[in-house]
């Protein structure tokens, strides 16, 4: 049942019969009762007093007492001001209850439209960073919060695989590897890989000091007053770096033989980490066979007139009417931006999966490329360019600041993995959480609760605004946490067996405390959440949601006897409720990629 379209149905028939004029449905505004007022939900009235020609609380009072004497399940009302706030009958609430423990809930059904989502998408000459690590969550929610609404959704990622960043650690390698690999190492692929690319960035250095006779204590950039980008042209292993790129491009087998091999070692190492994070791609793109692509595109823009060519021989855009400005889509020698390839890529994409939707979760730092990339093809007349979306996620920083990257100093997927799964097990084990467990089962549990702080404490915050992740902070049994969440799931599957009987009685009635009808009520709004957060691309709706629940949830526990309840039916409700709560908890976390234990 849809209670807000059941009351706006109800309002605008009263309205009729009590003032002779028709109220438009959509013009009725229905809302959750705030918490400070008696009610359940709550009406309107200012928009309605220009047709009633009344006051708005005498408005709302003659409307209350008609939904009163027009709908039995109207317990009573009440009118503060303009908003007319209506209460439902316990046996109304207690029905929905039975509602909500039928199976198909929260199944929306296909919608037909396809989405294609594309996530994670990293450098192959470095590890996973934790900026990687809210990229991939943010990917992996959206994917099941889009399919939770009926959306039939492919995942894909694009490896940057290719370029002078990727030769750099090529060079390194060569200069300085003596042949070492990940097993003879004993370094994850991306790790080594990643340590050459630092070393190469440390020999950059030790090159311009030597050159220019500046101490170690100086900022070597600042001390010879050049750009990074441009100092270290004058150094002989970036010009090594940028001989590999001249011959990868010419297709040297033996610079394409080392490159694969050091790839291959790399997408070894993320596939690690992947299958701990517990994301996946239908589809892996690579830099190395897209960056050809856009070309055609760029014709085809000039052949209608969308872009043109510079003096100089580049191809751009002008996208100043749109609050923009020039942009070069083709270098005037011919070669491709990422722009080019991007337009190609896009193009490409949509010949294969004929998506309605096609989202990029992307850092905001490419907020402005990303409003280029779809206005482009929207003038090139690209019906599906309608559908493109950039879900911009802002930085992650430390507690102390911005997390550094690329001077060896990374915030490391992997390691901070390793942190919140070392703390989660100290902590599970100071607060007694594993007692009378195997070793085996505290070890998973330490996991799922390790995981979880790490992926809710990212998933609860908006994507666009910039978070400060605290390992500590994360695993906290009583704060707005996942591992809080996940407690209170185990709470209530031990409420259930303690109960040892079927929790599956869809004729409960009984009279219900103010608590029990508030839960329920949350419980209700499910659907709209997930519509919500996939209406606004944002996991953090249903996060949040899920630790509101939970924490509704332990309110009822401490204000209700559940297993002591004084009747049977009274007992039988809050158990049904205890369930449905646990069951919708399940669910929500289940699309934030976070497992719920059954005991701790």
């Amino acid at each position: 049942m849809n209670i807000e379209q059941l009351l706006k149905s109800a309002t605008a028939g009263v309205f009729t019969d009590l003032f002779g004029g028709e109220v438009a449905e959509s013009a009725i505004t229905i809302n959750q009762t705030k918490k400070e007022f008696e009610g359940d939900y709550t009406i309107v009235t200012f928009p309605l007093i220009k047709l009633s020609k009344k006051s708005p609380e005498e408005t709302g009072n003659l409307i209350g007492e008609a939904l009163r004497g027009k709908l039995d399940i109207v317990a009573k009302f009440n009118v503060v001001k303009g908003f007319l706030n209506i209460s439902f009958t316990d046996r109304f609430w207690s029905e929905r209850l039975a509602e909500l423990n039928a199976e198909n809930f929260t199944a929306f059904p296909a919608n037909g439209k396809k989405v294609l989502l594309e996530y994670c998408s990293p450098n192959t000459n470095k590890p996973l960073h934790i900026g990687h690590v809210r990229n991939m969550l943010l990917g992996y929610s959206m994917t099941q919060v889009m399919k939770a609404n009926g959306y039939d959704v492919t995942t894909v990622s694009i490896y940057n695989d290719r370029g002078i960043s990727i030769c750099q650690s090529m060079a390194a390698y060569i200069a300085y590897g003596n042949g070492v690999t990940p097993e003879s190492s004993g370094i994850k692929g991306d790790h080594l890989i990643g340590d050459y690319y630092v070393l190469f960035g440390k020999k950059v250095e030790e090159e311009l000091r030597a050159k220019y006779n500046v101490p170690a204590d100086q900022n070597v950039y600042k001390a010879i007053g050049k750009e990074k980008e441009v100092a270290q042209q004058e150094t002989e292993i970036f010009a090594k770096a940028k001989d590999l790129l001249l011959k990868w491009e010419a297709g040297d087998a033996e610079t394409i033989a080392l490159w694969k091999k050091m790839n291959g070692w790399v997408y070894a190492g993320y596939q690690v980490t992947y299958d701990v994070m517990g994301v996946s791609f239908d589809k892996d793109y690579y830099e190395s066979q897209t960056y050809t692509l856009g070309k055609d595109i760029i014709e085809e823009g000039l052949e209608k007139g969308v872009f043109y060519k510079r003096p100089d021989g580049a191809v751009a855009i002008d996208l100043t009417p749109d609050g923009l400005d020039e942009k070069i889509l083709l270098r005037s020698d011919g070669t491709s931006l990422y722009m080019t390839q991007d337009l190609g890529t896009a193009q490409v994409r949509y010949d294969e999966w004929h998506m309605d939707k096609m989202i990029y979760v992307v850092a905001n730092e490419q907020d402005y490329h990303f409003k280029v990339l779809k206005l482009c093809l929207e003038k090139l007349g690209k019906s599906w360019a309608e559908g493109i979306h950039h879900l911009s996620y802002a930085l992650v920083e430390s507690p102390t600041g911005r997390f550094k990257s690329r001077e060896g100093k990374t915030a490391d997927a992997d390691d901070l993995i390793a942190d919140v799964l070392q703390i989660a097990e100290q902590k599970t084990n100071e607060l007694g959480k594993v007692d009378g467990f195997s070793e085996a089962e505290a070890k998973a549990l330490y996991k799922t609760i390790g995981l979880g702080a790490l992926k809710y404490f990212i998933l609860r915050v908006n994507p666009y605004k910039k978070m400060i992740f605290n390992t500590e902070e994360s695993i906290d049994f009583h704060g707005h946490t996942g591992p809080f969440i996940q407690y209170s799931h185990a709470r209530i599957r031990s409420i259930i067996r303690r109960y040892a009987a079927e929790v599956n009685a869809t004729d409960i009635h009984a009279a219900m405390h103010p608590t029990e009808r508030e839960l329920i009520l949350q419980l209700f709004e499910y659907p709209n959440v997930l519509r919500s957060a996939a209406d606004k691309f944002d996991p953090a709706e249903v996060a949040n949601y899920a630790y509101n629940i939970a924490k509704l949830f332990n309110k009822f526990y401490n204000e209700v006897p559940i297993l002591t309840a004084p009747t049977q039916q009274e007992k039988d409700l809050r158990i049904l409720l205890s369930k449905v709560t646990g069951d919708t908890i399940s669910k929500a976390m289940k699309l934030l990629g976070i497992e719920v234990p059954e005991k701790m």
